[in-house]
């Protein structure tokens, strides 16, 4: 499928999961009502709050996969489920785990946050994300055939160029970047990185996030589509919404047929030489 439809749920995720549930059916039945192939959701689509290990849950076979697997197979749609947190048996952190649901309601990837926001302020904020959440130690692309091939991050991941380098290099076509960004980096980071990952990359970028006040923070909101030539096709507002988007891979294949940085790449002097 060279052109298709890509939705966007923005969210104002908080702490009921039921409730967080409820508007994510919702979101879906009027994405798939408007023609979406690929549904996608921010970071932490299912629970915001304080207790992230008290609301893990195992993937596949959690109430929230379950559910999703059956709005799946209900509107014949693959799903990026943003990202949920998820058990893990060898730690008492759970993962930040996204997952990607194809139409028959099968998990074909899943991918856990490989970049924890650690961040030591000198005489102002400290936060340490990996006190709380386990990083991932493996890049992920999955190729639907359908939806194009897909690369998995999720927030802060966007910071770094390399990971995305990497996925693009496997073939991704379309790099996914839920997020609870801040308000106060998202006002002057968010776009930036984003329109510079499809951009370099020669990518599609979607990239659902939150929006309103989370017990921590104001979110960002701002969730938006970006095409491989660095233009936002779709841009939601500062309320809970659904945007659309078309994906278009020839277009794809056309800017990187005029700009070549995947091919013009040397790996050869890639390499730091300190001289005194």
């Amino acid at each position: 499928m060279n052109k298709f439809i890509v939705a966007v749920l923005q969210m104002d995720s908080q702490d009921n999961v039921q409730e967080n549930l409820n508007t994510v059916t919702a979101f879906v039945e009027e994405a798939a009502a408007r023609g979406a192939k690929l549904i996608t959701m921010p970071e932490s689509m299912n629970y915001v709050g304080s207790d992230n290990a008290g609301h893990a849950e195992e993937i596949p076979g959690g109430p929230t996969y379950r559910l999703m697997s059956e709005l799946t197979q209900k509107h014949g749609v693959w799903m990026h489920c943003g990202s949920i947190y998820e058990k893990n048996p060898a730690d008492n952190r759970p993962f930040n785990a996204t997952m990607v649901i194809d139409p028959n309601g099968n998990l074909t990837a899943k991918y856990h946050k490989i970049h924890p926001f650690d961040v030591v302020i000198p005489n102002g904020p400290v936060t340490r994300e990996s006190e709380r959440i386990c990083p991932g130690k493996e890049i992920v692309t999955v190729d639907t055939k359908e939806v194009g091939h897909l690369g998995l991050s999720i927030c802060y991941d966007i910071r770094f160029a390399e990971m995305y380098r990497i996925m693009a290099l496997e073939g991704a076509e379309i790099l996914l970047a839920p997020a609870d960004f801040t308000m106060p980096t998202g006002k002057d980071h968010w776009e930036t990185i984003l329109r510079t990952r499809a951009i370099e990359n020669g990518c599609y970028v979607v990239a659902p996030a939150q929006c309103g006040v989370k017990p921590r923070f104001q979110a960002y909101a701002n969730s938006m589509v970006i095409d491989p030539w660095g233009n936002v096709i779709a841009r939601a507002s500062n309320y809970p919404q659904v945007i659309t988007a078309e994906i278009n891979l020839e277009y794809l294949q056309q800017v990187r047929r005029q700009i070549f940085t995947l091919e013009n790449r040397r790996p050869d002097v890639y390499s730091l030489t300190c001289t005194k």
